[in-house]
């Protein structure tokens, strides 16, 4: 997914605002594209927090009925430096990117896309869907290899089960199950139901950091209450996660991680290391899509940075304005 907005803010890293050792991250509300827009709700990055282990950005949606939104239609648009996890509840989505790959993203499947040294990708919501719901996510590539060429993987994990629990491990190992889709640092996802009043402890690696976003319902944990789209960041040192269900049925999405141990600079949909790298990559993005000209900084001829993408798609998204100020690490 892209992050589409006209004038994407550069978050600079603050004290923590815990509660207990829980902090409670809120949603802000971004149109995705277009007139009849599809709001999502980001709650990863913000001010207060950047990073999650190595995930970096993560934004819920949905569920959305698609003849009233328009559904989600980002036209090809570029990734640099990080890895794409696409989550669905319900509906579907085409994804097609310049690495060659095509696959439709479907509920209880997860699609990673590598971006790496970089790739350019669309991804619209099916004529079929008429309800979409789910989550977008980022992975920030540690520096050894974040100029790796792009690639693309799919998993169907099956559900784990138990006394008023299911769980879907998409990434990394939790509760028995493993993902065999690669990252590279260590990391967990994964999607979990509880019934109604149901409890559910977990044993998690106590070198992770950890988040929890309730799609549905409300979450207990440690005496605190998360509401619906918030995400509870929960510091690394635990070794174990306990999540109690409300009156309703709950629905989070488990992400946690190593800390990565890297400054990152993120702006728009690239992912570096340095003010100088970001304004490279927006050079050549506009570029090669012929929105600006060639200059130094977007280099001569040879592969382009983004790809190949096959013809006869939407015309592409070209890349908002650089702010006035440079870009800074953060993390």
């Amino acid at each position: 997914m892209s992050n589409t907005e006209i004038a994407p803010q550069e978050i600079i890293c603050e004290a923590d605002t815990g509660c207990g050792g829980v902090e409670i991250m809120v949603p802000r509300q971004v149109p995705l594209g277009g007139p009849r827009a599809m709001d999502v709700r980001r709650t990863l990055p913000q001010r207060q927090r950047s990073l999650i282990g190595a995930w970096c950005f993560l934004d819920h949606y949905g569920p959305d009925r698609i003849r009233e939104t328009g559904g989600m239609r980002v036209p090809q648009h570029p990734h640099t430096g990080l890895q794409t996890v696409s989550w669905l509840f319900t509906g579907e989505i085409e994804h097609r990117d310049s690495a060659g790959f095509h696959a439709a993203v479907r509920p209880g499947e997860v699609n990673l896309m590598t971006a790496g040294r970089g790739i350019s990708h669309s991804e619209i919501s099916t004529p079929a869907t008429r309800v979409l719901h789910g989550a977008q996510l980022w992975v920030a590539l540690p520096d050894g290899v974040r100029q790796m060429e792009p690639t693309f993987e799919h998993y169907r994990p099956e559900p784990l089960s138990g006394d008023g629990w299911t769980m879907r491990v998409f990434l990394g190992s939790l509760a028995g199950s493993t993902s065999p889709v690669g990252t590279h640092t260590p990391l967990v996802g994964a999607e979990i139901l509880l019934d109604a009043g149901a409890t559910l402890t977990l044993s998690v690696e106590a070198g992770f950091e950890h988040g929890l976003l309730v799609d549905e319902g409300t979450l207990g944990l440690d005496g605190h209450l998360v509401a619906r789209d918030h995400l509870a960041y929960l510091p690394a040192g635990r070794s174990s996660l306990t999540l109690t269900a409300g009156v309703e049925a709950l629905r989070v999405l488990l992400i946690g991680g190593e800390p990565l141990g890297e400054q990152i600079v993120m702006w728009w949909n690239f992912v570096g290391r340095s003010h100088e790298e970001i304004v490279e990559y927006r050079a050549q993005w506009q570029a090669e899509i012929g929105v600006e000209p060639r200059t130094e900084a977007s280099g001569g001829g040879g592969r382009p940075r983004f790809g190949t993408f096959p013809a006869g798609e939407p015309v592409p998204l070209p890349a908002p304005v650089l702010p006035s100020i440079r870009l800074r690490p953060r993390g």
